[in-house]
C-alpha cells in the first residue's frame, strides 16, 4: 500500500477505496474514480514496475482471503477477516511504522507530497503535476512541492546561465550587424 499510494500519488480515502476494477496491470495504471477524490475528478494514474512485483505479490495473497471481486486491499486480522481495510486502519498502520522509524511527522498524506515533489525535481511541469494530483488549482499543487534551498539555487543557477547565453548571443548579433 505504500509504494502504491507514493508511485500514484494517492490521497488516504483514494488508496483505501481501490477496487479491483480499478487496476490495469498490462499498462501498469490504475483509476481513481471520481466519488473517492476530493475534487470528484476522475483520472488515471500509472504506478512503477518494483510496485507492480509487490502488487503481483500482494494479489496472490488477497486471493488467499477472498476470490471476490470488489475493495483491492483487505484485512488479514483475525477480528476482521477480508474486510476492506479502512481509512482508520490505514491511517493506524502508518502511524505505527513512523513511530517505529523514529519519524513522528510522516503520515499518510506525506506519500502523496513525496510524489509531487519528486515529480518536481525530475522536471515535470507544473501543469502535468497538478492533472496527475488531480488539481483544479496549480496554486494547489505548489503547496506540495517542497523544494530545498540547495536545489532552487542550482536551477536559478541553470536558468540564469541560459539567460546570460542568450544576452552573449544578442550582444554579438548587435555588434555583427553594427560592423556591417
Amino acid at each position: 500500500m505504500l509504494a502504491l499510494a507514493y508511485d500514484a500519488g494517492l490521497r488516504r480515502e483514494e488508496l483505501c477505496c481501490l477496487r479491483t476494477d480499478d487496476l490495469d496491470p498490462a499498462h501498469r495504471t490504475l483509476r481513481v474514480r471520481a466519488e473517492t477524490t476530493k475534487g470528484r475528478r476522475e483520472r488515471i494514474v500509472p504506478y512503477s514496475a518494483a510496485t507492480g512485483v509487490l502488487l503481483r505479490d500482494y494479489l496472490g495473497e488477497r486471493r488467499q482471503l477472498s476470490a471476490a471481486r470488489g475493495p483491492l486491499f483487505l484485512s488479514t486480522s483475525h477480528r476482521n477477516r477480508a474486510a476492506p481495510i479502512t481509512l482508520w486502519t490505514w491511517s493506524k498502520v502508518v502511524r505505527a511504522l513512523a513511530l517505529r522509524a523514529n519519524v513522528p511527522r510522516f503520515s499518510t498524506h506525506t506519500l502523496r507530497h513525496l510524489c509531487l515533489t519528486d515529480l518536481a525535481r525530475t522536471g515535470w511541469e507544473l501543469h502535468a503535476i497538478a492533472t496527475f494530483a488531480g488539481h483544479r488549482s496549480l496554486a494547489t499543487t505548489l503547496q506540495y512541492i517542497h523544494l530545498s534551498g540547495r536545489e532552487l539555487a542550482a536551477k536559478l543557477a541553470r536558468g540564469m546561465a541560459e539567460v546570460h547565453a542568450w544576452r552573449v548571443a544578442q550582444i554579438a548579433e548587435l555588434l555583427a550587424q553594427g560592423s556591417h
